[in-house]
């Protein structure tokens, strides 16, 4: 079962503005990363459903953050059907996040009170996840549905929107100042933060500090 509600992770993805999105098939990389990230300052975080037997990575990495990152609400992302959504709440799943809107989905997490973030392209496809209970909605890819432009233009006739953009996504402030002003909930970040060469060289502080200059930069950003 979820550790944090909904609620509690709508509540996070605001606070922190970051989601940093990850997958590797080895979990002891993936537990550095997560404590990078974590000592960073992020609270929420989205590991990939893409590789073989990724489920078997994710229920073991979900045993690690309840013991040893207690605040931090640990997601899965690219699910794109019901059957994997259920498999992935019962190990443990905090919140579910899709690259397409799916029915059925949002049926399974809404039954647990679990976060559901389906991807959508158009104001259509917000307004429908929204009707079916999403309280945070991914636009994805989030530069070639229309980048900040198309945020900014949803938010005029429908500012109850909570927008999490994913895909084209960088932890600047000149990328991030335009997101955020926009007026997205959230970001989520996968390569853009988490690169190739700090898996290589392990090298995880540097990793920490970046999520932590992001974070700030996010901050300093909302509160202008």
């Amino acid at each position: 079962m979820s550790k944090f509600s909904r609620i509690d992770v709508t509540i996070k993805m605001k606070e922190t503005g970051i989601v940093p999105v990850f997958y590797h098939a080895d979990v002891e990389i993936c537990k550095q990363v997560l404590k990078a990230c974590y000592e960073g300052g992020a609270r929420v975080f989205e590991f990939t459903n893409r590789g073989d037997f990724a489920h078997e990575v994710f229920g073991k990495l979900t045993k690690y953050v309840r013991q040893e990152l207690p605040e931090l609400a640990m997601g899965v992302g690219s699910i794109i059907d019901a059957a994997t959504t259920a498999l992935y709440m019962q190990l443990g799943a905090d919140f579910i996040v899709s690259p397409v809107l799916n029915e059925e989905m949002a049926k399974v997490c809404n039954r647990r009170k679990v976060s559901w973030s389906p991807g959508c392209g158009s104001l259509t496809e917000i307004s429908k996840a929204e009707e079916l209970g999403a309280e945070v909605v991914k636009i994805f890819p989030g530069q070639q549905v229309g980048g900040p432009e198309f945020v900014k233009a949803i938010k005029g006739p429908c500012p109850w929107s909570s927008i999490m953009p994913t895909g084209g996504v960088e932890p600047t402030e000149e990328n991030l100042s335009k997101w955020f002003k926009a007026g997205v909930h959230c970001v989520g970040m996968g390569s853009q933060l988490i690169s190739k060469d700090v898996i290589a060289s392990g090298n995880y502080a540097l990793l920490t500090e970046m999520v932590k200059k992001a974070i700030t930069l996010v901050q300093k950003l909302k509160a202008c």
